[in-house]
């Protein structure tokens, strides 16, 4: 075993020996432990870890639409594909929505645009652009 030499602020040194006498265990004992305890126990390759970590949830149904329905959660009217996840994902858009991807709609058209021709925002130097 390699001894080391470690420098700890004197308010540790003191929680430490009062640790150790509370255990019965020497100073030395009780780094040794929290050195094993930090220290991983396993490898650290988190796909492995994490595969098939959902497999037995039953709260979800089915994990792949689950997932889906999450992923069209997050899509919002200005998205490409906003009419196609509205459609699937009804219950997950409202009136509002549909204003503000009319509204997008409308601002592509006055600038010679149409839905996937690139992030311009609004009042960029390139929004006047004109379609060819």
């Amino acid at each position: 075993m390699t001894r080391i030499l470690a420098d700890l602020p004197d308010e540790d040194i003191k929680w430490l020996d009062q640790l150790a006498y509370e255990q019965g265990k020497s100073r030395a004992a009780i780094l040794r432990e929290a050195v094993a305890a930090y220290r991983p126990q396993g490898t650290l390759d988190w796909l492995d870890a994490g595969f098939g970590a959902w497999k037995d949830r039953d709260d979800i149904g089915d994990a792949v639409e689950w997932q889906r329905r999450e992923r069209a959660a997050n899509t919002r009217p200005w998205d490409v594909d906003y009419p196609e996840v509205r459609a699937e994902f009804p219950d997950l858009f409202d009136e509002q929505d549909d204003r503000e991807h009319a509204l997008h709609i409308a601002w592509l058209a006055e600038n010679g645009m149409q839905p996937g021709d690139g992030n311009i925002r609004p009042g960029s130097h390139e929004a006047k652009r004109t379609k060819k």
